[in-house]
């Protein structure tokens, strides 16, 4: 019998980590530019207005919505580094925003701070996407929630595995932090040392569950997994980023573009949720009647490229 010492157990061993990890050294303009945008931001968080303080929750929202964008799948490997400073390309992408619930998520996050007793808990939980760049806007978002009291608890759900391509795991979780931490850039070094404080305080919770790498759409969650389903029916927020959690949250089915997301979810309903994702698959709904067909008949490929958004809210308003 061989010695398990020649043979490292596979499951741990990620296929993808080089190409992750080349995303985020890659990425560093922009990484900086970003941390240095919420350091500065946080400096001055108390003196902002209501006004203010949603434009910014617009914003980092944004951000995080393009910085779906450039993951390895679509690239097919080759270089999907985040090069140009995206805060400065916010009013540039608007237009390609296909569906904006960014005010029901203000209206729903700030009712809960409003009316929060002393002791009582705002949770929004994040169902991750890609590692690498996007990571780092999804934890600048988190961050903020955080700052902001938007949120007093953020939970973030990686995949238990290696998966598609640039998916987190725990290990690109806590490397992303470990690395933003021993940045020599002051601010990006400050959001790391933060990020670690809030995982120490049990303000960013980590959690690992097997059915997001099942082959479940997410309605069969109740019967396949009912204790993940009640884990997320405690939230007050979840927010699912990217492509394949929109196909699992609708089944992956042909629907016709005008059906209501609700609809779509087919009785998945563990807590008001949005999506947030830009466009890699054929498949899209909620649209306004002949909206979709008219994208189509202009730009064969418009649900395919990435260069279309949506935030897309079920939940009461």
């Amino acid at each position: 019998k061989t010695s398990r010492l020649h043979h490292p157990p596979i499951d741990y061993f990620d296929v993808f980590k080089e190409s992750k990890e080349q995303n985020f050294y890659e990425s560093q303009e922009a990484i900086i530019a970003l941390c240095t945008h919420l350091q500065q931001l946080i400096r001055t968080i108390e003196d902002l207005d209501e006004n203010q303080l949603k434009d910014e929750f617009f914003k980092l929202l944004q951000i995080s919505l393009w910085g779906n964008k450039c993951d390895l799948s679509l690239s097919g490997g080759e270089s999907s580094s985040q090069n140009t400073n995206v805060l400065n390309s916010l009013e540039d992408l608007k237009p390609f925003i296909l569906l904006n619930d960014m005010e029901h998520l203000w209206s729903l996050l700030s009712n809960c701070k409003k009316t929060r007793e002393k002791a009582s808990a705002t949770r929004v939980y994040i169902v991750l996407d890609n590692s690498g760049f996007e990571l780092v806007t999804d934890l600048i978002l988190a961050d903020f929630l955080l700052s902001s009291e938007l949120a007093t608890e953020v939970h973030f759900y990686g995949k238990t595995i290696p998966w598609f391509v640039s998916d987190t795991t725990i290990h690109d979780f806590n490397w992303l932090i470990e690395q933003v931490k021993h940045s020599n850039h002051k601010w990006m070094s400050k959001c790391g040392a933060d990020w670690e404080e809030y995982i120490k305080m049990g303000k960013w919770v980590y959690h690992n569950h097997i059915f997001w790498t099942l082959p479940h759409e997410y309605c069969a969650m109740p019967q396949v997994a009912p204790d993940l389903y009640a884990e997320l029916q405690k939230a007050h927020l979840i927010l699912f980023k990217g492509d394949l959690n929109y196909r699992k949250l609708t089944g992956d089915r042909k629907w016709e573009f005008s059906v209501p997301f609700h609809q779509a979810l087919n009785g998945f309903h563990p807590a008001p949720l949005c999506t947030i994702r830009t466009l890699k698959a054929e498949i899209q709904v909620g649209l306004q009647p002949g909206q979709g067909e008219q994208l189509l008949a202009s730009e064969p490929s418009w649900w395919t490229t990435g260069k279309y958004g949506i935030f897309q809210y079920d939940g009461p308003l």
